[in-house]
């Protein structure tokens, strides 16, 4: 039986077309995908992301444990409420999950994780305790929804209270601050800026119905996913996981190699990948012609019967009205094809993100 978080019924008076996503009932959408994305990239939108797993990490040894745990370095977050994205690897350097890291003091810190991944990460995190003064609690009693698009700064007003107003208005990206039980973080998944709010469950549905009389418009799980992909954001369980590191799942500036005392997990594959350049990476490729780009097709170097990569994540853009995708391919060459249904079409790799600014970047 899925599960429901705190906004399940206000979706559906949304008239939120609900599906199961990682064991939790979601909204897909609303009515329109479509109309969803572009209110997101031209106005603002909101996300039921209570499926989410939040982490309070506590103890006099956190820092050091997180140096451990993560590939990056939560030693670069040493300001209060500083936001850090990193992998959590295996001791093999593959992915066992991607998440966020805020950083209050070196014995206090929130992590974020994935719904889907809950149950390895707390183990994984759990079974990496052992010799450290460090505990791991689970904060179920929270709901999240994410706030996101170019109107969102100004719509705030509308949706804080004055006390909430004073304490968030000067946070740059990236930064988040506590606010009685509430915890409200300048980060997001869909490339615009917003907030992503943390709050008692109890306060979940008053907070959503401010949102939707200040214009923030309840947006779904399908909008998400085009956003973060023009965004250039991995998702994992497609764009990576723990058959893959972060050197080939795009995610190199996310390693921290710079302190050779710290032996984090996985550091002697990653480090040799990163060395010797032996590794295949995640790039971004657009469609040159019609058709449509999804998840896990086949590429082929141009005039070759050998594969040469896949698409991992693929969908129409509806910013940039072109046939996008996030591939892993062998090397960076010239003449790249995908197959689709038994049709060989060409594509040509680009820069990720494929929209900044609400634009096409490339």
């Amino acid at each position: 039986m899925s599960q429901k978080t705190p906004l399940y019924e206000q979706h559906l008076v949304a008239n939120g077309k609900m599906v199961d996503f990682a064991g939790w009932q979601m909204p897909i959408n609303y009515g329109s995908q479509l109309k969803e994305h572009n209110q997101v990239r031209e106005d603002s939108g909101m996300f039921d992301v209570s499926h989410m797993v939040v982490l309070d990490v506590v103890g006099s040894q956190s820092k050091q444990w997180l140096q451990k745990l993560l590939a990056n370095d939560v030693a670069k977050i040493s300001d209060y409420g500083k936001a850090l994205y990193s992998c959590m690897c295996d001791l093999d350097g593959g992915i066992i999950d991607d998440l966020i890291v805020y950083h209050f003091t070196d014995e206090k810190y929130r992590i974020v994780v994935n719904a889907g991944t809950r149950a390895k990460d707390i183990a994984w995190m759990q079974s990496q305790t052992d010799g450290f003064d460090v505990k791991l609690t689970e904060r179920a009693d929270l709901a999240m929804i994410a706030i996101q698009g170019p109107t969102i700064l100004e719509k705030s007003a509308q949706v804080f209270t004055e006390e909430q107003l004073a304490k968030i208005s000067p946070l740059k990206r990236f930064y988040g601050e506590f606010i009685g039980d509430w915890m409200v973080a300048r980060t997001g998944y869909t490339g615009e800026d917003g907030y992503e709010v943390m709050l008692p469950e109890a306060d979940a549905v008053a907070f959503w119905k401010k949102c939707v009389e200040a214009g923030i418009k309840p947006t779904g799980l399908g909008a998400r996913d085009t956003l973060r992909l023009e965004a250039g954001m991995n998702l994992y369980g497609t764009d990576m996981d723990e058959s893959y590191t972060p050197i080939n799942s795009g995610l190199g500036w996310t390693v921290s190699l710079e302190d050779a005392e710290r032996q984090f997990n996985g550091r002697a594959k990653i480090e040799s990948q990163k060395t010797s350049g032996n590794h295949q990476r995640l790039v971004g490729i657009v469609l040159d012609g019609k058709g449509i780009l999804r998840n896990h097709l086949p590429l082929f170097q141009t005039g070759s019967d050998e594969q040469f990569g896949e698409t991992t994540s693929g969908s129409f853009s509806p910013t940039t009205k072109k046939a996008i995708a996030m591939a892993r391919i062998n090397a960076i060459v010239d003449g790249l094809e995908v197959e689709i249904r038994g049709k060989r079409l060409p594509v040509h790799i680009v820069k990720m993100p494929f929209v900044k600014d609400g634009k096409t970047a490339f």
